[in-house]
């Protein structure tokens, strides 16, 4: 078994799957654009992340959700992963 060096913790792990995602809108000031937020709930609740988006991003990424069964996040690098597949898949 390989020596770990440093303790692994909660906040050790970068990648997680995301288990529930909901979009919001908040309203601007009058004449102004609202802002779309898109709330990460990852790995059953053990990270949470909220993203600002434009409407056209809060749009794909709603038809991306839907169309892919696993999607992951990259905690450290903000990246959403869609698609994710198995070598050999």
């Amino acid at each position: 078994m390989a020596k770990v060096t440093q303790p692994l913790t909660d906040d050790s792990i970068q990648v997680r799957q995301v288990s529930h995602y909901q979009f919001s809108w908040v309203p601007g000031e009058p004449g102004q654009n609202g802002t779309y937020t898109l709330q990460l709930v990852l790995d059953q609740g053990a990270w949470e992340e909220v993203l600002t988006l434009t409407a056209d991003d809060a749009d794909a990424l709603q038809d991306l959700f839907v169309a892919q069964g696993t999607v992951h996040y990259d905690i450290r690098r903000r990246v959403l992963l869609f698609g994710v597949k198995s070598p050999g898949s």
